[in-house]
């Protein structure tokens, strides 16, 4: 019984120490009586805790005034980004991003590189993701700082257990173990975790993005295909193996075109960005950044099937939405990728279809919105999934030497 009992005190400091360390991680400067409102610990227990988090040089302390405030300034708990980094990746059909980043969210250095489709192999995507790390990694870090692990967003279906890519139609990829092939390229020697780009990029939203405070959340991503990444009562919906969030397949139109998964009009076929190029007539039905350019500069420069083609898109977006919220009744549905671009574009046809299509009780406080991150969403979201180890259990870290624990963080810029 004694046994059973240190065990369970054992958790409970841990489990605290993780509470403390994920407010100031998501939160940024917080006074230590804020940290005691926010987690329900007494003062004294968030003395402790924030001790030993600074002692692994996760949090330093300031006594930063507050403004209007009287007598002895409070002291600041702040997340330090000099000593442990993650490395994190993206793979998306058309680009690679690659970004080193702290605590808080702060991005220390990144990189996006535009890549043509027919290098998509996976053996060529792995050397052009060793070198896009290479990139962020070259300057090197300063003594003390620590890679704790790499995150891998990928636009494809991913086993989270163990990082395999079951399927991505959009890279022409099936059962590809990326995790253990990034692993053994980079040889940094950390633990190495994929996850489907849509729910990394629903992930960052949710945590600092347009979706932050939210509790229900659906984020569409939309580039070549179109993913989701669903926060359910203010945690990430998985599924049984990581797959779910595959709304891109969902059937929108029966007379429509065959998708790249093999089935017919699923709803990427008709809001992807092969769609909106097809419907507005550039060449080069390939699509990409520079073929969904023209289409929007043609718009603007009044080109009527343009015009009509980005509308159709912002039909049948609003169509599929519509669906999914009467399924999952969101507080919020953030638009990534492709369909971020085009929201101002796009906004009043997607409202309209939701009016229509979607049951009226459900639309009661929803709110359509642009991720703020942009493209650099799942970037940001597979950092966050490289970080979660040290916010889980930041006791199992070491503590540092002291004359690296008092160095004061050089803050960068903050997702």
């Amino acid at each position: 019984m004694l046994t059973v009992l240190g065990r369970n005190s054992e958790r409970i400091g841990r489990d605290n120490l993780s509470a403390v360390l994920r407010e100031v991680h998501r939160h940024g400067a917080v006074s230590r009586s804020g940290l005691a409102e926010r987690t329900g610990l007494y003062r004294q227990t968030i003395r402790s805790l924030v001790g030993q988090l600074a002692e692994r040089g996760l949090v330093d302390e300031d006594g930063a005034p507050t403004v209007g405030a009287r007598g002895r300034p409070s002291l600041v708990v702040r997340p330090r980004t000099d000593t442990v980094r993650v490395l994190a990746l993206d793979v998306e059909v058309d680009s690679l991003g690659a970004a080193v980043v702290s605590l808080g969210g702060t991005v220390l250095r990144s990189v996006r590189v535009a890549r043509p489709r027919d290098v998509a192999a996976p053996a060529a995507t792995i050397d052009a993701l060793a070198d896009a790390a290479a990139a962020v990694l070259r300057a090197g870090p300063p003594d003390g700082q620590r890679v704790v692990g790499i995150g891998v967003a990928v636009v494809g279906v991913v086993r989270r257990d163990d990082g395999l890519v079951r399927l991505a139609p959009n890279l022409g990829w099936t059962d590809v173990p990326l995790a253990a092939l990034v692993a053994t390229r980079l040889g940094l020697d950390v633990p190495v975790v994929v996850g489907n780009e849509a729910d990394l990029g629903g992930m960052a939203e949710h945590l600092r993005g347009a979706a932050a405070g939210a509790r229900h959340v659906l984020y569409v991503s939309g580039e070549v295909g179109i993913g989701g990444g669903l926060i359910v009562d203010g945690r990430p919906l998985d599924g049984h193996r990581g797959y779910a969030g595959e709304i891109g397949h969902l059937a929108v139109n029966p007379d429509g075109r065959r998708c790249g998964c093999g089935a017919t009009g699923c709803w990427e076929t008709e809001v992807g960005e092969a769609a909106l190029v097809r419907r507005a007539g550039i060449a080069d039905e390939g699509a990409g950044e520079s073929a969904v350019g023209r289409v929007l500069e043609a718009a603007d420069a009044g080109d009527a099937r343009a015009i009509q083609a980005i509308a159709d898109v912002g039909r049948w977006t609003g169509i599929g939405l519509a669906s999914l919220v009467n399924v999952l009744n969101p507080e919020v549905i953030v638009l990534g990728g492709l369909l971020a671009r085009l929201h101002p574009r796009i906004a009043e046809v997607v409202d309209d279809q939701l009016r229509r299509r979607a049951t009226t009780a459900l639309l009661e406080g929803l709110t359509v919105r642009p991720a703020r991150f942009g493209a650099d969403a799942p970037l940001l979201g597979a950092a966050e999934l490289a970080l979660e180890p040290v916010l889980a259990d930041p006791g199992s870290l070491p503590v540092i030497p002291l004359a690296v624990a008092t160095v004061a963080p050089a803050a960068s810029r903050t997702a």
